[in-house]
Order: structure tokens, then C-alpha cells, then sequence
């Protein structure tokens, strides 16, 4: 099985969006995309990154351009259940000041 088959983003029916699986430099192109499909419909997002088993640098860099996208276009955003290997990466880029975390 390949990465980008390992990837997955959707929709609960409480309009929570969950991410799942593993976001690297291959997969995080495609998922981008899907998310920003999905996203123009919702008023708000939410997002829980429990299901991330591992991410690299361009996992992290896909959650500050959900962000820009959101607030482009006036959409609130939070993530929640940032995995601590993700979170690691986001304190050791300094970006735990700007991404929208919250706790689940």
C-alpha cells in the first residue's frame, strides 16, 4: 500500500473534519487539494489530527495553509488531538504562536 492511499480526510456528521494517517512530502499535495474541496463548504473548521500516525515538515507546513485558506475566506479553524510528534515539530518551528490549537 502506498502513502497517498494511507491519507485520509473527512467529514463527521457533526461537521468535525478528521484527518488520518501519514502526512509527508508525497501525500500532503493531495490531501491539500481534498481539503480545500471540502472546506469551501463548511461555515467553520474543525479539525482532529488524532488519527495522524507520523508527519513531516510538509505535514505541518499543509495546517498553516489550511489556516490561510480558512481565514481568507472568514472561516474560523482549530485543531484539535495534535499528536505529540507533530506538535514537537510545530513548537520547534515556533509556530504553536499562530496555528489555532485546541485542546479535544
Amino acid at each position: 500500500m502506498d502513502e497517498q492511499s494511507r491519507i485520509l480526510l473527512k467529514r463527521r456528521e457533526d461537521g468535525c473534519f478528521i484527518l488520518s494517517g501519514t502526512l509527508t512530502f508525497k501525500t500532503v499535495p493531495v490531501i491539500w487539494k481534498q481539503g480545500l474541496d471540502l472546506f469551501s463548504e463548511a461555515p467553520s473548521l474543525l479539525l482532529d489530527l488524532s488519527g495522524v500516525k507520523r508527519s513531516d515538515s510538509a505535514g505541518v507546513a499543509l495546517l498553516v495553509e489550511w489556516m490561510r485558506f480558512a481565514r481568507s475566506h472568514n472561516k474560523p479553524i482549530s485543531y484539535i488531538n495534535m499528536p505529540t510528534q507533530m506538535l514537537a515539530i510545530v513548537r520547534a518551528s515556533s509556530l504553536d504562536a499562530i496555528l489555532p490549537l485546541a485542546r479535544g
